[in-house]
């Protein structure tokens, strides 16, 4: 199994990559990594962050191994069916959703991050904003 490293303003977390359940949501990720970009706190869904990708160019990505109630570290990579393409990273109790209401993200990855670093997290990102975050594979 590959890893990803998730370096969120010099704190280091692994992910898991869940290569079986979602393999072309997998490719995909592999396909603009390393990526560094900002890692903001979400507006509708809840206690997560996410990394906006909008800009990048995806292949066609099927729904696989995708839900609306991602557990806190499961990383969702949402290809932009329905609203722009972002990665969540859930540090709580999250329920996927935009203006155009609930949307359901590819489960890709599982974060190694603790409860507690998770609502740091996302505790942070709330009060002050955004977070620089580069995501490699190691």
């Amino acid at each position: 199994m590959g890893e990803l490293e998730f370096d969120i303003d010099g704190d280091v977390y692994t992910a898991e990559l869940l290569e079986d359940e979602a393999p072309e949501s997998v490719k995909a990720m592999r396909d603009f990594l390393p990526l560094e970009s900002d890692l903001m706190h979400v507006r509708w869904s809840g206690h997560a962050t996410w990394v906006n990708i909008d800009e990048i160019e995806l292949p066609e990505v099927p729904r696989e191994n995708h839900t609306v109630y991602p557990s806190r570290g499961d990383i969702l990579l949402y290809p932009g069916y329905r609203n722009e393409k972002e990665i969540l990273v859930p540090c709580g109790s999250t329920c996927f959703k935009s203006p155009a209401g609930e949307l359901a993200g590819n489960h890709v990855a599982n974060l190694d991050a603790t409860q507690q670093e998770l609502y740091e997290l996302e505790q942070d990102t709330l009060k002050n904003g955004q977070k620089d975050i580069t995501i490699r594979e190691v």
